[in-house]
């Protein structure tokens, strides 16, 4: 499949990009950045749609705090870091998130050191992470109220009492290390990135008064790795067993976690197919929400022997084509492999139509795609989208 490049740039920006914070040089904070040895463990869990928010604080965090680590995923269950954090006796573990049985902890402070989790993402994010992982929303919790309205001016919080991943950890740990005046330091290179934000936001807006800038040129075209690297491509598409969030307290909470994953190769036409044995139990509604049928779901396969079937197909070169991260994000929770180079086609859509774009089947009827000679290449509801997955790739290269 010989693929032309497309008018947008996909996987990469040509800006020069700073290795240790990942933002553009422009706007790199490393040079605010401080080291703050603490007694407190920390452990950073952040939601996959939060890793590539560019004004996100938790990677600033970890930085600024050696005692810390910063992981990525949905599924914690069986996730070894987290047994290992949780499992210290003399760091017992406790949550920090609001709720209501959850324990003022500049008030009531723990007696000894702590491993302190974090969530990180959303408040919708973290709230149904916490409710899908028992392992998380049986911690004892700690909350705290802020002294102050949240400093984070770039990203609107849902209320005044809300504050970013960044403040809430300079408020705690000044509270349980007894030292506020020193943790305030970690707030310099949080200053900078929102100073720098603003300052570009205002150089990109036309404010009444002042002289309008002349157009920009054309954008040029930007080769992209999908043109020279066609064999590589591979789209994929992932469904999860997902539980609603319990109304009696009492109830169960069992994790989201994937038990179906298709990908498809356009260049050969090799396609990967596996439906995942949950190791939890199954949603109710599962059936009717990915339209796998009782007898589909019945002859699954152990995760371990359906991730590695998936391991022999994919490579280390290939470029992973999604709509979205969700699907990548449960695989890499169950500790699925991914190469390096991904590309989501949903944030391209995006950019090429200003807005919201819907499935990727909503997004191919919007630019005149027609549907009908469409070819599922797998079961159920991820067969038809990969299907749709795959044309949008197609599209977007010309």
């Amino acid at each position: 499949m010989d693929l032309p490049h497309p008018s947008l740039p996909l996987s990469f920006t040509p800006r020069a990009t700073c290795a240790h914070c990942l933002r553009p040089k422009a706007f790199c904070w490393c040079p605010h950045l401080v080291s703050l040895e603490t007694t407190t463990r920390v452990v950073l869990l952040q939601h996959p749609r939060e890793r590539d928010v560019a004004i996100g604080t938790a990677r600033m965090a970890s930085l600024c705090l050696p005692n810390s680590e910063l992981h990525v995923g949905i599924d914690w269950s069986a996730s070894p870091a987290l047994a290992r954090a949780v499992s210290d006796p003399a760091r017992p573990a406790a949550l920090l998130y609001p709720g209501d049985d959850a324990i003022d902890i500049v008030a009531h402070p723990p007696s000894g050191p702590v491993t302190l989790v974090v969530v990180d993402g959303t408040w919708s994010l973290t709230r149904k992470l916490v409710a899908r992982n028992p392992v998380l929303a049986n911690l004892p919790r700690y909350a705290f109220n802020p002294p102050a309205p949240s400093e984070y001016r770039i990203r609107r919080e849902p209320a005044e009492t809300f504050v970013s991943t960044l403040e809430a950890l300079v408020h705690v740990l000044g509270a349980l290390e007894g030292d506020p005046e020193r943790f305030r330091a970690m707030l310099m290179p949080f200053r900078a990135m929102v100073d720098a934000q603003i300052a570009c936001e205002s150089a990109e807006h036309n404010h009444r008064g002042r002289r309008p800038r002349p157009p920009r040129p054309p954008r040029p075209r930007t080769l992209s790795p999908l043109h020279d690297r066609a064999p590589d491509v591979v789209c994929v598409i992932g469904e999860s067993s997902a539980w609603p969030r319990p109304t009696n307290p009492e109830s169960p909470v069992w994790p989201e976690e994937i038990i179906q994953w298709l990908a498809h190769r356009p260049a050969t036409a090799e396609t990967f197919e596996a439906i995942i044995t949950p190791q939890h139990p199954l949603a109710p509604g599962t059936s009717a929400q990915t339209g796998l049928r009782a007898d589909d779901l019945q002859r699954s396969e152990p995760r371990e022997s359906a991730l590695a079937r998936w391991r022999a197909f994919v490579r280390d070169t290939d470029i992973v084509c999604s709509w979205g991260v969700f699907g990548t994000g449960l695989l890499e929770a169950a500790g699925g492999y991914l190469p390096v180079d991904r590309v989501d086609l949903r944030r391209i859509a995006r950019a090429e139509a200003n807005g919201n774009v819907g499935s990727p089947g909503e997004y191919l009827t919007r630019i005149g795609e027609s549907l009908e000679d469409v070819i599922a290449l797998g079961l159920g509801r991820a067969g038809n989208r990969l299907a749709h997955i795959a044309a949008v790739a197609r599209h977007v290269a010309r």
